[in-house]
């Protein structure tokens, strides 16, 4: 089974063994299809399954549980401060943030990505290509100290105990874990809130009602023209963009390969070659490969207008903003430590490679990037926290 692994513009230009990543991940990336499992996923029938590991099949009882743990602020070294705090089902679980702020009060380099149909990300975070599951992804906010997230490092016993003498979590552990000795651990806690996040899926924007169930109603003659603008080549946003999950890297279970992919936008280029911020370089922090200067995963579009502001780092404000960059072909920063042509990035994708718009166009496709707000994913109660509002101040 192979992966690939692109850092610019070429699908071809890594092909990753799985098992390479397995050595370096210390984890499997799985791409088979998981075992069968009784869980009912209720997606319509253009939006394929995700992949589940075979070592945690989806289950209601640990989707609740999940639930629970993922709104729970005693989930923090604070007892202030959860999951959802960075990740608010109002926002299209981001945060409205530039740059994340965590438990102690520590702004982080990086904006908070969307939890939209995280399950069929093959990698997650923005740039990190060895982190390919969710169960091991949440260790890194739990007790990763650079930077500070939730801030639990050292404190798993005492995480533990809080739980083990929770009534309710005395009921919803051994449901969610039956036949376990202790279901009370740290890999059933990832689990949980790794069965949760999966149910975080979007399909009912209007424009997927006009495109998957042929309502032409549901948009107007301008998110139709944008739509057309999109998936052109003279604009070639779909190249990156594209797909149900409008994204360039995904997996499920009718895909036999993981596409995996990053790209350099030319966001920055310091000193005319190709530099990127400190702490925000991309997948060149993990490979050391310049020519991965400032490469970053290829986020979903889906509830795009919800989730400003915009980029690796939130410097781009508005949806507006981000057009104008890609029709720039890049950042262009005439001053300050950050001073560069971003258009000029020797490692930008090919991708990005500039466009003229008129003003009638660039309304179109604001329209159409409007268009894939769901209204019924924001307002889903299955998404939004068990806890009532007089128990949220305890929690």
């Amino acid at each position: 089974m192979v992966s690939t692994w692109s850092s610019r513009s070429s699908p071809s230009r890594w092909l990753v063994v799985a098992a390479l990543v397995v050595g370096l991940a210390g984890g499997a990336l799985r791409l088979a299809a998981a075992a069968p499992h009784s869980f009912a996923w209720r997606l319509p029938t253009w939006l394929p399954e995700p992949i589940v590991p075979p070592d945690n099949p989806m289950s209601e009882a640990k989707v609740d549980l999940g639930r629970h743990l993922f709104y729970d602020e005693r989930m923090s070294v604070t007892g202030t401060f959860s999951c959802a705090s960075c990740h608010q089902q109002a926002r299209a679980f981001t945060d409205g943030l530039p740059v994340a702020i965590g438990a102690t009060g520590e702004r982080h380099s990086r904006n908070t990505m969307t939890l939209t149909n995280v399950a069929y990300n093959p990698v997650l975070t923005w740039a990190n290509p060895l982190l390919t599951e969710l169960e091991q992804q949440a260790l890194v906010p739990m007790f990763g100290e650079h930077p500070i997230e939730m801030g639990l490092a050292r404190r798993e016993g005492t995480l533990l105990r809080t739980l083990r003498v929770d009534p309710a979590y005395q009921r919803l552990f051994p449901i969610a874990f039956p036949g376990t000795t202790d279901p009370f651990s740290l890999a059933n806690i990832t689990r949980a809130l790794a069965a949760f996040q999966r149910t975080l899926l979007s399909h009912d924007s209007p424009y997927d009602r006009y495109r998957y169930r042929g309502d032409r109603a549901a948009v107007s003659d301008a998110v139709r023209r944008g739509e057309r603008l999109f998936f052109g080549e003279r604009l070639g946003c779909f190249h990156c963009h594209g797909g149900f999950n409008f994204s360039d890297s995904v997996r499920h279970r009718r895909l036999a390969l993981a596409e995996i992919v990053f790209h350099n936008t030319g966001l920055y280029n310091i000193g005319g070659g190709g530099n990127y911020p400190p702490d925000n370089k991309g997948v060149y922090e993990i490979t050391g490969r310049p020519e991965d200067m400032g490469a970053f995963r290829t986020p979903t579009l889906r509830n795009i207008a919800l989730t400003a502001p915009y980029m690796h780092d939130g410097s781009l404000s508005t949806l507006p903003q981000v057009l104008d960059h890609y029709a720039a072909g890049g950042q262009t920063l005439h001053a300050g430590p950050h001073a560069g042509i971003g258009s000029a990035n020797p490692y930008k994708s090919s991708f990005v490679r500039g466009f003229q718009v008129t003003a009638a166009e660039r309304s179109d496709l604001v329209a159409f990037l409007e268009s894939l707000t769901d209204e019924t994913f924001v307002l889903d109660r299955r998404f939004a926290s068990p806890f009532p509002p007089a128990l949220r101040d305890q929690h």
